[in-house]
C-alpha cells in the first residue's frame, strides 16, 4: 500500500502515555508524511512544552487520560493558540467531558485512515 501523503509537511505533536501506542501512532503519521514532535507521555510535561512554544508544530493528537490525568488543560492551551488537535480515546464520545465533545476524536484501536483524516 502506498503511503498516504495527506499530512505531508505537517509537524504533529503526539501526546500518549502508552509507549507502544505512541510508537504505532508515530509510525502511522510518519507514513502519511508528517514530522513527529514528541511523543510526550505526561500531562504536565506536555503542557509546559505547549506553553513554551520553543518547538513549533501544526497539529496534535492527545490521549485523553495521561497516567490518570485528563488532557483537557492541553486542549485548552492548543485551542487558545488555534492549533488543530484531536483527542485519542478508547471510550466513546460520551466519556468526554461535555465541554470538550465539540472537538474531534479518534477512537482506539486506531484506524489509520481515521487518524490521518482527523488531522489532515
Amino acid at each position: 500500500m502506498a503511503p498516504n501523503t495527506s499530512l505531508e509537511g505537517l509537524r504533529i505533536l503526539v501526546v500518549e502515555d502508552d509507549y507502544l501506542v505512541a510508537q504505532i501512532v508515530c509510525a502511522m503519521l510518519e507514513d502519511a508524511g508528517a514530522t513527529i514532535v514528541g511523543p510526550i507521555g505526561w500531562a504536565r510535561e506536555a503542557l509546559a512544552f505547549i506553553e513554551t512554544g520553543a518547538t513549533p508544530f501544526d497539529r496534535a493528537i492527545l490521549d485523553i487520560d495521561l497516567h490518570g490525568v485528563k488532557s483537557y488543560p492541553l486542549a485548552d492551551a492548543l485551542a487558545r493558540r488555534n492549533i488543530r488537535f484531536a483527542f485519542a480515546t478508547g471510550y466513546g464520545g460520551g466519556a468526554l467531558d461535555p465541554a470538550y465533545r465539540e472537538f474531534p476524536r479518534c477512537e482506539k484501536p486506531f484506524n489509520e485512515r481515521a487518524l490521518i483524516g482527523v488531522l489532515a
